[in-house]
C-alpha cells in the first residue's frame, strides 16, 4: 500500500523563518519525510533550500550572520519600488539555486505569491526555483516585486500567510503547518482611550544627523530602516509590522476554514523581524517546537497510511 502523502506548510515571518530550518531537521531526524513542500515568504526560502538539499547550507549561512553582516545584504535603492533592491541577496540566491527547475525537486515544492493589482494568489510550481522564491519572499515596499510571466508578484503572505490549502490540492493527506507568527499579534482588541507619549513624540521628530561622510550616511539610514531606538521604530519595522498585523489576521481566517492535521505554533514575539543574527536560538526553539508533536504526529500517520482508500486518497463511506 503507498504512503499516506505528507505535506509541510511554511508560513512567513521575516528572521523568524529560521526556527523552519529548526522544524525540518527534527521531522527528517524522526523520520518525517515531506511528500509536499510549500511555503510563504520566508517559508519559501526554507523550503526550497530543503527541497534542494541545501538546507544545511543555509543554516551554515543563516548561523553566520551578524548585525554586520545583515546591513551588508542591505543594498537600499531610493529610485525605485522599494527600499532594498536586494540585489545582493539574490546573487546569494542563484549561487545556490540559479541552476535548478521546481519540476525538478523532490520532494514537490510550491511557493506563493501575491500578484500585484489584481490580488491573485499566485502558485509558483514550475520554473525556476530561485525565481518562485524572491517573488514569495518580496515585502511590499522593503524588497522591489518580481516579474514571472508578465505578472508583477510580491509577498504570497498578503493572500495566504500559512498555505495549508495548497498543500492539500496537491494531494496530501495529512498536513503538518508551521506558524511563525502564533502569539505575536494576539487576538487583537479595542482601545478605547490612549493618552499620547510626549517624549516618544519628541524623540521622532528630531531633526536628522547631520554628517557628509559615508559612514555618518550610513548611520543615518540604519536607524531609519531599523529603527532609531527602542522607542521609535524604523521606516522598515513599521512597514513590516502592519504587514504582520494583515497577515496574522488572514491566517487566522484560512485557518479556520482549512485547519491543517497537525499546527506547530512558535511563541517567538521576543524576536525581532530583523534578528536575522539570531538564527542559532531560532532553529533550536524550532526543533523543540517540533519534538514535542513528533509523537501524535507518527500516531496520525500511521493511522492514515493503513486506513481504507489510504493508496487512492479515497474513503468509503460507511
Amino acid at each position: 500500500m503507498a504512503k499516506a502523502k505528507i505535506g509541510l506548510a511554511l508560513g512567513g515571518g521575516a528572521a523568524r523563518g529560521w526556527a523552519h530550518i529548526g522544524v525540518l531537521k527534527a521531522l527528517v531526524e524522526a523520520g518525517i519525510k515531506p511528500d509536499i513542500i510549500v511555503g510563504t515568504s520566508i517559508g519559501a526560502v526554507v523550503g526550497a533550500c530543503h527541497a534542494a538539499g541545501h538546507l544545511d547550507a543555509l543554516e551554515e549561512f543563516a548561523r553566520d550572520l551578524t548585525r554586520r553582516r545583515i546591513f551588508g545584504y542591505l543594498d537600499f535603492n531610493f529610485a525605485g519600488t522599494a527600499l532594498i533592491n536586494g540585489q545582493r541577496l539574490c546573487d546569494r540566491l542563484e549561487s545556490h539555486l540559479g541552476h535548478l527547475h521546481i519540476e525538478e525537486l523532490d520532494p514537490r515544492f510550491t511557493a506563493v505569491a501575491t500578484e500585484l493589482g489584481t490580488g491573485h494568489e499566485i502558485w509558483l510550481s514550475r520554473g525556476r526555483l530561485a525565481d518562485a522564491v524572491r517573488a514569495s519572499y518580496a515585502l511590499p515596499g522593503i524588497f522591489r516585486p518580481v516579474k514571472i510571466n508578465g505578472r508583477w508578484l510580491f509577498d504570497g503572505a498578503l493572500v495566504n500567510p500559512i498555505p495549508v490549502s495548497v498543500a492539500r490540492a496537491h494531494g496530501a493527506r495529512y498536513v503538518i503547518a508551521v506558524n511563525l507568527n502564533f502569539d505575536v499579534c494576539g487576538r487583537g482588541t479595542i482601545v478605547p482611550h490612549l493618552e499620547p507619549d510626549v517624549s516618544a513624540e519628541a524623540e521622532a521628530d528630531a531633526p536628522p544627523v547631520n554628517g557628509k561622510n559615508g559612514s555618518a550616511m550610513r548611520n543615518l539610514l540604519k536607524r531609519q530602516v531599523l529603527g532609531k531606538s527602542e522607542a521609535v521604530p524604523g521606516i522598515s519595522t513599521v512597514m513590516v509590522e502592519a504587514f504582520n498585523i494583515v497577515q496574522d489576521r488572514i491566517a487566522r481566517s484560512r485557518l479556520a476554514g482549512d485547519p491543517p492535521d497537525a499546527m506547530i505554533n512558535l511563541r517567538l514575539s521576543d524576536i525581532g523581524l530583523f534578528d536575522f543574527h539570531r538564527a542559532e536560538e531560532l532553529i533550536r526553539r524550532g526543533e523543540d517546537a517540533a519534538k514535542r508533536h513528533l509523537s501524535e504526529m507518527h500516531r496520525e500517520i500511521d493511522a492514515r497510511r493503513h486506513a481504507p482508500g489510504a493508496h487512492t486518497g479515497i474513503v468509503p463511506l460507511a
